[in-house]
């Protein structure tokens, strides 16, 4: 596409101080562009001015349309998927994916499908595993796979995720990424690889996606709609007819979210019955009515959010320790 090398990088927490660590130690010739997704949310971010204050690369959040150039930094802006098509990026308000927007595996999958062999995905620090998805439809396509080592991580759960479910070509500690990088840039340069037809068909049918996608008894913890499963090997996702997509521990951070948002609203209902109950026992009382029937709806009430605050405040298993991070 004569954009020389691509390079996308994944990172949630830990990442800004990461991607200023990374930026730093590439030369100002450094010959491929990076598309970077750092989990930011609806967040306002100076990330691309603490970026230009550490690097020679000149970092930006784009536009829409944008042409991809070597030597530049494009930073996923806030509240929006960045996303590739024919050399350009592109910019969406689609549904939020693993629970955030801006999502790593939106970028890694349309880059995968648009630049094939050609591409170079990296995963950095981070909670859960957002970007392992991308990360696999990178390697089917020939592309080449690189993570932060795990016990490098200020979170290694999103590198340890890729390595547990993706063929990893490069597993490198932050401080030797720059170079590896280098060296994969200018490697790319010599030996420009063609995309395989074949491989360009399956990347295309990939998002039908994986195996068995069936519906499920489960709903989505964004919109309420019905969810259907997919399998990425060991990987499962579910997605609803919106557009929203959770990796299983996600899906089960978001339920628990979900979940302690309903206890909490039915907690401050009880509440406010109780008070309102108090005040008009209140009145009663100084009216010299005995109010009775106020108090036991009082009582009652005070005595149904106890069990709720119970639910609220017990150690609750979780599969993956690790919270979402937007």
């Amino acid at each position: 596409m004569g954009t020389g090398p691509v390079f996308v990088v994944g990172s949630s927490e830990g990442g800004v101080s990461a991607l200023q660590t990374l930026v730093y130690e590439l030369p100002d010739d450094f010959p491929a562009a990076l598309l970077v997704v750092q989990h930011i949310g609806a967040h306002k971010s100076n990330l691309p001015w603490l970026l230009n204050q550490r690097g020679p690369l000149h970092a930006v959040h784009p536009n829409d349309g944008d042409t991809i150039t070597s030597g530049r930094v494009y930073l996923a802006p806030p509240d929006h998927h960045m996303i590739v098509e024919d050399g350009k990026i592109g910019l969406t308000k689609g549904p939020r994916e693993n629970w955030v927007r801006p999502a790593i595996d939106p970028l890694f999958r349309s880059a995968a499908q648009a630049y094939g062999a050609d591409i170079i995905g990296v995963i950095l620090t981070g909670g859960l595993n957002d970007g392992t998805a991308g990360l696999y439809e990178i390697k089917a396509r020939g592309g080449i796979t690189v993570v932060q080592n795990p016990n490098d991580a200020v979170n290694p759960s999103m590198p340890q995720s890729a390595m547990d479910h993706v063929a990893i070509d490069h597993c490198v500690t932050l401080g030797e990424m720059p170079a590896l990088m280098v060296r994969l840039a200018t490697a790319a340069i010599t030996n420009s690889k063609k995309v395989d037809s074949s491989i360009e068909h399956e990347g295309k049918e990939m998002a039908a996606e994986f195996t068995q996608n069936r519906p499920v008894a489960l709903t989505c913890p964004d919109c309420g709609g019905a969810l259907r499963k997919t399998e990425l090997e060991p990987l499962t996702q579910f997605r609803c007819h919106i557009g929203h997509v959770y990796t299983a521990e996600v899906m089960l951070a978001a339920q628990f979210l979900a979940m302690e948002r309903s206890l909490e609203m039915a907690m401050r209902s009880l509440g406010e019955r109780a008070e309102l109950c108090r005040q008009m026992l209140e009145k009663d009382v100084d009216s010299g009515k005995r109010g009775a029937d106020w108090e036991t709806a009082m009582q009652e009430a005070t005595d149904q959010r106890l069990p709720i605050e119970t639910l609220l405040t017990r150690r609750w298993i979780h599969p993956s320790s690790q919270s979402i991070n937007e």
